[in-house]
């Protein structure tokens, strides 16, 4: 998971090519990871123009700034510019020879245990979620589809795919029980209140109830509930998501994923 704005938590991407303080893109660390550096851990060249590079995209530049106590108005404002940043980043790597892209849009944040909880006087949708913020992720979502049309007219030899995880994830809080799930809103790993979400009593860590020491732990069945940790899903809703979206029916230009890594 890649951000352009902040260090994104719990990923996996091992090199930043960011400097946090200044927001700034360093065009000359990516350069160096391939053909310098970090050579030999990489493929052979030749392997970057063949590959599928991914993103997730939107999640922590959003609720990071909103608990860095920006509005939401001021949130939105900043939305632009956090996907100016992005586009920069596809065209970095379309110029050192990446041709496929997929690209997912952002989470349905007003679902998420740990908003829902830090704001509880938000307005609520018909299944429970905060509006507010959900609103927020669709705004996001709309500047970074309108972004990737834009250098697809750009970029007429690379494929680059958005794909629409909001709308697949969403649908586990619309039709839990159809799909296997129960119990959405509150999250598996946790301790306290009405979703299951506290900032001291993390999943993990350490918490004192009732005198006795205990470690927050999961819930009995994690493959039947939606949220882990009250920010990120459980696998088994990621395994729902990824099959929906990767059949393409999620995607704009509609392309299923084992299609989306063929060359132009």
């Amino acid at each position: 998971m890649l951000s352009p704005m902040a260090t994104p938590v719990h990923s996996t991407y091992l090199y930043n090519i960011y400097n946090l303080l200044s927001s700034k893109i360093d065009p000359n660390l990516l350069e160096d990871m391939v053909r310098g550096i970090y050579a030999s851990l990489m493929p052979r060249e030749e392997t970057f123009f063949k590959a599928l590079y991914t993103f997730d995209i939107g999640q922590n530049d959003l609720t990071q700034s909103l608990f860095l106590n920006m509005t939401i108005v001021q949130v939105i404002a900043a939305i632009p510019n956090t996907v100016n940043h992005f586009s920069d980043i596809i065209k970095n790597l379309y110029n050192l020879g990446a041709r496929s892209f997929w690209v997912y849009n952002t989470r349905p944040l007003g679902c998420f245990p740990k908003i829902l909880t830090s704001f509880p006087l938000a307005e609520k949708d018909s299944v429970g979620c905060a509006k507010p913020y959900n609103l927020l992720a669709q705004r996001f979502n709309a500047e970074l589809k309108n972004a990737l049309a834009r250098l697809r007219i750009e970029f007429p030899l690379a494929t680059i795919v958005y794909v629409d995880l909001y709308s697949a994830l969403y649908s586990l809080y619309t039709h839990p029980t159809k799909n296997g799930f129960e119990h959405p809103l509150v999250a598996c790993c946790g301790y306290g209140g009405k979703y299951n979400y506290s900032e001291e009593a993390i999943c993990g860590g350490k918490i004192s109830v009732n005198g006795k020491n205990i470690t927050v732990g999961s819930c009995k069945d994690p493959s039947v509930r939606v949220s882990w940790d009250g920010v990120h899903f459980t696998e088994a809703a990621n395994k729902f998501a990824f099959d929906l979206v990767s059949s393409g029916d999620f995607s704009d230009p509609p392309i299923p994923l084992n299609l989306t890594c063929h060359p132009r």
